[in-house]
């Protein structure tokens, strides 16, 4: 398994000698080494995403985290399972050239960070996900879709169907109870860990590119 994250390291534009020193919850891991059994479907690795294009080499099975961020989704999915849902990973490590790609067709830093700052998704910080239904592993209606740059997609948003509602709220306090931190803008986007105030360096695992 570690010979499969260098890998992804590799097709992801990690550069292990270039990185800077890191604390053990900051290492860089495939999702899968972690969590060998979780649903994995990237947008970005295909061309059925809101830009139109594929934006990862990596196929839409792929993707890549922090040690410390892998461990608490470990806490997410067992109170999930408690109500037999579970979560897809739609979006982690993303590379800094892919923001300014982002940046380029929707500048917009309600819906996408300024590369110049960079995103928390460059950090490894940051994750997003939806729900499914464990038994038959059914994606779960969340009132939008991934990437919904609309007032559909915020968390304040009053005018969704009840059961909407009560799932992007299951979502929020499994999430916000086991270290990670909810985007008023996307229902679906999750940082991990304290990030205010923390120099880009500092929780950055890999080389942006």
């Amino acid at each position: 398994m570690r010979f499969l994250a260098f890998s992804l390291m590799i097709v992801f534009g990690y550069h292990p000698h270039a990185a800077h020193a890191q604390s053990s919850s900051l290492e860089p891991v495939s999702v899968r080494e972690r969590h060998p059994d979780i649903p994995i479907d990237a947008p970005y690795a295909g061309v059925s995403n809101v830009f139109g294009q594929k934006l990862y080499t990596a196929d839409r099975g792929v993707a890549m985290g922090t040690l410390g961020a892998l461990e608490s989704l470990h806490c997410v999915r067992e109170r999930l399972a408690a109500y037999n849902l579970d979560v897809i990973i739609w979006d982690f490590y993303r590379p800094h050239a892919v923001q300014w790609m982002m940046w380029e067709q929707v500048p917009d830093p309600t819906y996408v960070a300024d590369p110049n700052y960079g995103s928390n998704h460059n950090r490894a910080a940051a994750i997003d996900v939806t729900l499914r239904d464990r038994t038959t592993g059914a994606e779960l209606d969340m009132g939008t879709g991934f990437d919904d740059f609309s007032e559909r997609a915020w968390h304040g948003n009053r005018n969704l169907p009840a059961d909407v509602s009560e799932r992007r709220n299951q979502l929020r306090s499994d999430m916000d109870y086991c270290n990670f931190s909810s985007y008023s803008a996307e229902w679906w986007h999750y940082t991990h860990g304290p990030t205010s105030g923390v120099d880009g360096a500092q929780l950055h695992p890999f080389q942006m590119w």
